[in-house]
């Protein structure tokens, strides 16, 4: 069964909290949360976004491709209907601590937020892709959670919706710093990423069965090396400088100039073997790329 929690409130009585002091924002004490204990495994999906920072968890959670336990202080972000699963060990009790803010998408009308908010890759990460944080990037996040907090407790007046606002911006740009030090300081699981991704389209690129359906997507790419597509592309921009879906199309343009360059297929016949359903397509994204077409190119070579 999936639970949905329309509403902040909706949430607040299932993790059997007091009522929420502002329907469209809440920050929960993680402490304070208890799931109902009559199930081992929970799912949800809720139509707001959650930020979430937590430590000491006991209970394993499941969004995107993995299981994910919090034994250490991690940042985890998650958007509108988006499904969550809870796995609850009833044998291990700990002290879990932590925040979890809660917004709905209807307190972010007429800001720029709400354009804006999605521009921030990392609401389509998993789980496990969760963002370390060190000590005194934790104290600054949960000091602007707290800054959030005692402006919606105090009195409601005209600034408070943009006071709230520009604090939210500025926790979600301190994630992205944040995120981008954590990419950079994983060098080397990173390149084993892309390593791991040159691997995979050679595997699509040199086997025609697999282009029967088409070129490859971002998604499978993504599925194929147990990543989410939003996390695959934040990684690759930082070490190459280009998305997945650049990537794909570069592999492809490579083995387009092997075939043109020793064979005699047609140009046709090549952008069906590579997965195109129509040669103009292949030819278009071709001089897109190397600015001349796969005839010219081909004819460069007699």
């Amino acid at each position: 069964m999936i639970h949905r929690f329309d509403s902040i409130s909706e949430f607040h009585s299932y993790g059997n909290l007091p009522k929420p002091e502002h329907p469209l924002i809440s920050l929960v004490d993680y402490s304070k949360v208890n799931y109902p204990t009559d199930s081992n495994e929970i799912k949800w999906m809720q139509n707001f976004y959650s930020i979430g920072l937590k430590r000491n968890v006991s209970e394993k959670f499941n969004y995107g491709q993995q299981k994910y336990d919090f034994n250490e202080g991690v940042f985890s972000f998650v958007a509108p209907k988006q499904i969550l699963t809870v796995q609850i060990n009833q044998d291990i009790k700990v002290n879990s601590s932590g925040w979890l803010l809660l917004i709905h998408p209807d307190f972010l009308w007429n800001t720029p937020l709400v354009n804006s908010i999605k521009n921030y890759d990392f609401f389509g990460y998993a789980v496990n892709e969760a963002l370390f944080l060190s000590e005194k990037e934790e104290n600054i996040i949960v000091e602007l959670l707290k800054n959030i907090q005692r402006e919606y407790q105090s009195n409601i007046d005209k600034f408070s919706q943009n006071i709230i606002i520009s604090q939210i911006e500025l926790l979600l740009n301190y994630a992205e710093r944040y995120y981008e030090r954590q990419f950079i300081t994983r060098k080397i699981s990173n390149h084993q990423i892309l390593i791991k991704l040159e691997q995979i389209l050679n595997n699509y690129f040199n086997n025609s069965e697999t282009l029967i359906n088409g070129i490859p997507t971002v998604t499978q790419i993504a599925n194929d090396l147990n990543l989410s597509p939003n996390y695959l592309s934040s990684v690759l921009k930082i070490i190459s400088g280009q998305t997945t879906q650049q990537h794909i199309q570069n592999k492809l343009i490579e083995k387009a100039k092997e075939k043109l360059s020793t064979t005699e297929q047609s140009v046709s016949e090549i952008a069906y073997e590579l997965g195109f359903e129509y040669p103009a397509s292949f030819s278009k994204l071709f001089k897109n790329k190397t600015n001349i077409s796969p005839i010219e190119f081909r004819q460069s070579f007699f």
